[in-house]
């Protein structure tokens, strides 16, 4: 009898995992989850950074600046290369959503200027979504600002993709062509790295801020952005790697 008892009490809770349909309370508990997971993401995107977090961000971020070099033919066309004035990456942007979505990470920025391309500069990127969903990915991110209103946009404290700021997912491969809307319209052009392969990404929604303080860790002081990215402060010897890879790969017309 108690046997039969237990079965008939477990029998409900049996059916929900095999159908996918939650009670209420878990429902709600993976929201709390969710909410935990922003508060999370916030805390660690936002946390000062250390000389040496900087130095390895910027080496991660070299290394997917290399990765394109050795993939000509799935990366970012030469055309765009040329006219590129500044470059941000982002390694391994993180997304976890448990009902409700996060995602953030830790970018570094260089711009073209007159004699090169200049010392970086530091950002983070941030956003979210509802629905339900469940997982958790890390993806590399590359933007390319192709005219001078992109450089402008992050000069900017911050602003949202695809409302500030209008952005497209960027074509891929060397002799593919941006179309001429695109070329028009878009400020910066957006690429996404999985599994050594570049692809265009979608990224409307989510908000780049400057990171002033991680900036200032690098360079020993307070310097604005417009001073860096113009080329009005010399590189740091730490950063000297990433951005003559960045100079390497994205070389102006021969």
């Amino acid at each position: 009898m108690l046997k039969d008892g237990w079965l008939l009490a477990e029998a409900p809770r049996r059916l929900r995992r095999a159908t996918g349909i939650l009670p209420e309370k878990e429902i709600n508990m993976k929201k709390l989850l969710a909410l935990l997971c922003v508060v999370a993401c916030a805390a660690s995107a936002y946390a000062a950074s250390s000389l040496a977090d900087l130095n390895d961000r910027m080496e991660k971020a070299r290394l997917i600046i290399d990765q394109l070099s050795q993939t000509p033919d799935k990366g970012i066309p030469d055309s765009i290369i040329k006219q590129a004035v500044c470059v941000a990456v982002v390694p391994s942007l993180k997304k976890a959503a448990f009902g409700i979505g996060a995602q953030y990470g830790q970018g570094v920025v260089t711009c073209r200027t007159g004699h090169g391309w200049s010392g970086p500069v530091f950002i983070r990127m941030a956003g979210g979504s509802f629905g339900f969903q469940i997982g958790a990915q890390g993806t590399d991110l590359v933007l390319v600002a192709i005219n001078q209103h992109g450089m402008q946009d992050l000069l900017k404290s911050k602003f949202k993709i695809g409302g500030d700021a209008s952005a497209a997912a960027g074509p891929v491969g060397r002799n593919a062509q941006a179309g001429t809307s695109l070329n028009m319209s878009a400020e910066l052009l957006t690429y996404s790295r999985s599994k050594g392969l570049f692809a265009g990404i979608d990224l409307d929604g989510t908000s780049v801020s400057q990171n002033q303080d991680d900036t200032n860790v690098l360079y020993g002081g307070n310097h604005s952005f417009h001073q860096i990215l113009a080329g009005q402060v010399a590189v740091p010897p730490s950063a000297r790697p990433f951005v003559r890879t960045v100079a390497r790969y994205f070389h102006t017309a021969q």
